[in-house]
């Protein structure tokens, strides 16, 4: 009719997904590789098997059940803990050193006191550390993980800390390992293979 102004359509604008996506994973393996891998590394305490811990980690992330946005982080590591898991399969009832079977380890990594501390633990020991201390994890979330009793996750990680001693000092230096100036220098030989895996697990 005259005189009336012609209604205007409203855009409609999609929600944002509460989701993440295997775009949003591959984001956040990229974004922190060097702590992913680290990670790895600490787990495992083995340069080739961390490799496969990693890609793996990725591509379970991706193909995962869905998770949240804010939680995506979290889970790309708890992907990352799950696989050194299955890959090491650590038991309290067994003494095995840090190295595994072919014996290649990081030296670039290992140069750093700290990374070289957590490695040469027993492997249980080294896996109730990492998870306990370094994660946060609970022993009640340790012990449905490894397949142990809380006790004995427990009983790890005291005789870990009592190896290592300075467990708070010790956490502040890994976790500021890939953010710092010396932390860069230290891994700077690691990014071209890292770069590699993620675009290798991007595109599997």
């Amino acid at each position: 009719m005259f005189g009336m102004r012609p209604r205007t359509k409203k855009k409609m604008t999609s929600p944002t997904p509460l989701y993440a996506n295997s775009e949003d994973f591959c984001r956040i393996f990229q974004t922190n590789m060097n702590r992913l891998y680290l990670l790895s590394f600490l787990l495992t305490g083995n340069q080739a098997m961390a490799e496969k811990c990693f890609v793996g980690g990725l591509q379970d992330a991706k193909k995962g059940n869905p998770v949240f946005k804010e939680w995506a982080e979290s889970w790309a590591r708890r992907a990352i803990i799950l696989n050194a898991i299955r890959m090491v399969q650590p038991r309290p009832d067994v003494s095995t050193s840090h190295e595994s079977s072919d014996g290649r380890s990081c030296h670039a990594m290992t140069e750093v006191a700290e990374i070289a501390e957590v490695v040469e633990l027993p492997v249980f020991e080294r896996f109730a550390f990492v998870m306990s201390v370094l994660e946060g994890y609970s022993d009640q979330e340790c012990s449905l993980l490894l397949g142990c009793t809380r006790g004995e996750v427990n009983a790890a990680r005291t005789r870990g800390l009592q190896r290592i001693g300075r467990s708070a000092e010790l956490r502040a230096k890994l976790v500021s390992i890939d953010s710092g100036e010396k932390g860069r220098a230290d891994n700077s030989g690691l990014r071209l293979p890292l770069e590699t895996l993620v675009g290798a697990a991007v595109s599997a």
